[in-house]
């Protein structure tokens, strides 16, 4: 039998997606949620104010079963941050507001109800009163002190990534004495929402001291985590969180919000099960949105093209409270150069409070912040020495041959060919006749201009650097089937049918004669979770390495029953079994081996720390511009992603267009926006420009593989690739379209109001 690997296998998991259905936390029909009440939350209306809340009127309403403010907590009052380096006023979340709010959606209190509609009516009768304070909701302007919004703190910045060693430090202009040629520029990336079909929804009961805990999340294992600090005294049962199905995540679902913290205390007090699933506008308002920073660069080099300098500064939008999104420049300063050898590199990052929605983790989170920044200054550049900047980036990639390189900011890639990949995508494009087109229609000078954007990137996936682990184990059933239990979580990555298949080919069975457990962490102890494009490294080659050790085991028991040594038993994946080198007609199967195991069941576990690994691409985007009215429509999308070892062509090029879609929804429609008082402009998607099937071409997908060194599966992670190349070069190419006309920059998004803007200011 030969290798499963590689080949395209269909989705497991669609099976009861499409028959059944998914049964997402708010369809859980479970009899320890009998009789739950659902929780409301009432919500602050200003972006920064102190308020006093009096909700006598709402207890009073028809299925009110308690209204609660902060000050009847006796239990958890603040949700920890999760990186202690921030100061900790602003690190410490209120899950319900004190005396101040910080940011319109901020929960002041929230109201039990015996059904949803109730809450609804009741939440209105809750009187906040507000006193306005200063609001700042820019993070240039953040940085100035002129209004802080945690007055106790006495500054706005929540960290300099150069006093926690993170970053190099900016010098002065001296550092580019020895350049030719030297160009600078501002990029500026916006606040974009996840926008998951699925909102958020949690629910919460006890059994006894035992607290269960159903979540819409990416990683049940740090949610037990969390909930161990704020009710372990309590939960002497232990604590079980239980994730199923999962309508997108995107990063904003790795940690708890403090709408899922305080639903345990609610359950206790109230002694009944609670249940909270938000609005889209809830969701919209106060979920955590991703990106939110602002890049200053300067890039130098000679005027044949030599790149030799490079400086970047970041700064970034933390919203209220520092949260994930805060840290995220521990993504974007190692990927600083990106596929450019820039021997001579500084860099600086340093986080901000605003008077907005604290930032969280979104698709590639500081990845395609790095890329779209050094893409930009590489275009600026060529433009600046009259150079293609098709051959710049020649000039200046890294070589295959020279692999594993180390970058001017110390981080090391392990494989990557950025040439070839250029090759394949210019190929796969027709990129000559294309500038052939777009020379004819500047020529006739019509409306509808063309242009062509490309961008390479290099993105680092299971990291941060150094890497991590993550937990599998494999047992085989007395029936001969194999189960296989994962700490990651799969929530639309296809964890069922990748690992499914790492297993088969391992083990020598079918695919559907493996089982998948995943996302309760009474069933499976470790694990970490679904994020940063870290799954099939990590958790892949968990399972991977189990069922290596689950193979060698039976081996020693079918050596018995085989009456051999046990170097001469082989497992056969044609027979189903094993068998003596040479005589396969005595077989012993997988059942037979298992019952005559010691336990009566072979299992093994893994959890190796691994390192990271650093895919990579080029993304080409063929864009029309009408440059009477700046409308932009995207033609084609043509891309070559490298994912190192393809396990299954189906899902890379299903992860491939997710990504693709979205970074072109960051560079073309898509911004989380607020009034000058903090007042959010996109609350629903009739405001929130979210991307659909209309607006998108059919995406061109050229494969690749570059396996790596730094797993036994030789993978490298695919599900936030799209997201990163596809963003600048969109970019490029509406830039590329109207650049006769004297354009040199527009920031993302490049809505038709921004372009005709540029038009017509150049």
């Amino acid at each position: 039998m030969s290798s499963i690997i590689g080949n395209r296998v269909l989705r497991r998991e669609d099976r009861s997606f499409l028959t059944t259905g998914a049964t997402y936390t708010a369809d859980v029909d479970d009899p320890r949620l009998a009789g739950a009440v659902h929780a409301t939350y009432v919500r602050s209306t200003m972006a920064h104010a102190r308020i006093t809340v009096d909700a006598s009127e709402a207890l009073g309403l028809p299925g009110v079963v308690g209204v609660f403010t902060a000050a009847d907590l006796d239990g958890p009052t603040v949700l920890p941050g999760m990186v202690p380096a921030f100061p900790e006023p602003m690190l410490n979340r209120p899950i319900l507001a004190t005396d101040t709010v910080r940011f319109v959606g901020e929960c002041v209190a929230v109201v039990l109800t015996e059904l949803p509609v109730q809450g609804e009516d009741a939440a209105e009768a809750v009187f906040v009163d507000y006193d306005p304070l200063p609001v700042v909701v820019d993070p240039e302007d953040a940085l100035t002190d002129e209004i802080v919004v945690h007055t106790e703190v006495g500054t706005n910045l929540a960290v300099d990534f150069a006093t926690l060693g993170m970053a190099t430090g900016i010098t002065d202009d001296a550092f580019f004495a020895d350049c030719e040629a030297v160009v600078e520029g501002r990029v500026s990336h916006q606040r974009t929402s996840a926008a998951p079909i699925e909102v958020r929804s949690t629910a919460a009961a006890w059994e006894g001291d035992k607290l269960i805990v159903w979540m819409s999340n990416q990683g049940p294992h740090g949610v037990k985590e969390a909930l161990q600090a704020l009710y372990g005294e309590q939960a002497t049962g232990g604590i079980q969180v239980i994730v199923p199905d999962v309508g997108g995540g995107f990063g904003a679902k790795i940690a708890p919000y403090p709408e899922d913290a305080l639903l345990p205390w609610l359950s206790a007090t109230v002694g009944r099960p609670v249940r909270w699933f938000e609005t889209r506008t809830e969701n919209m308002n106060a979920m955590g949105p991703g990106r939110g920073q602002v890049h200053r660069f300067v890039i130098g080099g000679t005027r044949d093209g030599d790149l030799t300098h490079y400086r970047l500064d970041v700064l970034v939008d933390s919203g209220a409270y520092a949260r994930i999104g805060a840290f995220l420049p521990m993504f974007t300063l190692p990927m600083a150069v990106g596929v450019y050898d820039i021997p001579n590199v500084e860099t600086g990052a340093r986080s901000v409070i605003t008077n907005t929605t604290p930032t969280e983790a979104y698709r590639g989170a500081g990845r395609p912040e790095a890329t779209l920044t050094v893409e930009r200054a590489v275009e600026l550049f060529a433009a600046e020495i009259g150079m293609d900047p098709i051959q710049l980036r020649r000039l200046n990639f890294f070589r295959a041959e020279d692999f594993p390189v180390t970058t001017g900011v110390g981080t090391e890639y392990d494989s990557g060919d950025y040439e070839a990949s250029l090759d394949l995508a210019l190929e796969a494009a027709g990129y000559d006749e294309l500038r052939a087109q777009q020379a004819r229609r500047r020529a006739d000078g019509g409306p509808l201009q063309m242009g062509i954007g490309v961008a390479t990137y290099v993105e680092v996936t299971a990291g941060p650097a150094p890497g991590g682990d993550e937990f599998g184990r494999v047992e085989i059933t007395p029936e001969g089937r194999a189960r296989i239990y994962s700490g990651s979580l799969s929530h639309g990555q296809s964890h069922m049918t990748t690992f499914s298949m790492i297993a088969a080919d391992r083990l020598g069975m079918e695919v559907d004669d493996i089982d998948f457990v995943q996302g309760d962490t009474d069933l499976v102890p470790h694990g970490h979770g679904t994020f940063g494009s870290r799954s099939t490294q990590l958790g892949g080659s968990a399972i991977h390495d189990a069922a290596g050790v689950v193979v060698d085991e039976a081996r020693r028991v079918a050596a018995d029953l085989l009456e051999a040594d046990v170097s001469d038993v082989v497992l056969d994946p044609e027979a189903g079994g094993f068998h003596v080198v040479g005589s396969p007609s005595v077989t012993r199967s997988w059942a037979e081996v298992a019952a005559a195991a010691e336990k009566g069941l072979l299992d093994a576990e893994s959890q190796e720390t691994r390192l990271c690994s650093y895919p990579f691409g080029t993304h080409v985007a063929v864009v029309e511009v009408d440059v009477e009215t700046g409308h932009v429509r995207l033609d084609r999308m043509i891309t070559c992603d490298d994912a190192g070892r393809i396990i299954n062509p189906v899902i890379v090029e299903g992860q491939r267009h997710g990504g693709i879609a979205q970074g072109v929804a960051q560079a073309l429609m898509e911004e989380v926006s607020y009034d000058a008082d903090g007042n959010p402009q996109t609350t629903n998607f009739a405001d929130y420009g979210i991307i659909s099937m209309a607006e998108l071409p059919f995406f061109e997908l050229v494969p690749l593989e570059t396996p790596t060194p730094n797993n036994p599966l030789g993978v490298k992670g695919i599900g936030e690739s799209g997201a990163i190349g596809s963003t600048p070069a969109v970019q490029s190419a509406v830039l590329d379209a109207v650049a006769h006309l004297g354009v040199t920059h527009i920031d993302v998004p490049l809505t038709p109001r921004k372009v005709w803007a540029a038009i017509q200011g150049a």
